[in-house]
């Protein structure tokens, strides 16, 4: 069901990306900022919309493609509810940052630009969030959780899930009442 849900979406998405394309002139120039446009819009690139870019400029999608992976700011998988960014800059990774990486990556058993099934969860590598002062540190959604060590992963995700959790229970209760 959650797969039938994940169609319906994405050709949603699709379909206003196509939409929101015609404000764009079909000149070769304009790729990245519509590839920007979509990532903003949707904070990922559907892959399909990589071919409705290419159709529109009357490029091939894997050039499309292939600028878009170029680059670092853009993703290729929806983002999880919970984003987790972890600092592998230089304090960070000195104190530990790789291992706390590994840690989320085994918990959650996802890989760095991957995203959990139930889209609860997703992980990403950055290289500085200018807390040195706190390394190692990891980033949920924009709070920062300093001072990291690879036995707080598991209560960290334990935590998000139990209040996820409650959030359910409560609006099922509303929901009856």
């Amino acid at each position: 069901m959650v797969e039938q849900n994940d169609d319906f979406e994405e050709e949603q998405i699709l379909q206003e990306i196509e939409g929101r394309l015609a404000g764009f002139g079909r000149e070769r120039s304009n790729l990245i900022p519509i590839l920007q446009m979509i990532q903003e819009q949707y904070r990922y690139l559907p892959k399909a919309s990589l071919e409705l870019v290419g159709r529109h400029l009357a490029i091939p999608s894997a050039e499309v493609f292939g600028v878009a992976t170029f680059y670092n700011q853009f993703r290729f998988n929806p983002p999880g509810k919970h984003p987790i960014k972890v600092c592998l800059g230089t304090a960070c990774h000195v104190r530990g940052g790789d291992i706390i990486l590994e840690n989320f990556e085994r918990k959650l058993e996802i890989k760095v630009g991957e995203t959990t099934p139930d889209r609860e969860f997703s992980i990403e590598k950055v290289a500085c969030v200018g807390c040195c002062a706190l390394a190692p540190v990891a980033l949920v959604g924009e709070t920062v959780h300093g001072g990291m060590a690879p036995s707080k992963v598991e209560g960290l995700i334990l935590r998000i899930e139990v209040e996820n959790e409650m959030r359910q229970r409560a609006a099922e209760k509303e929901k009856s009442a």
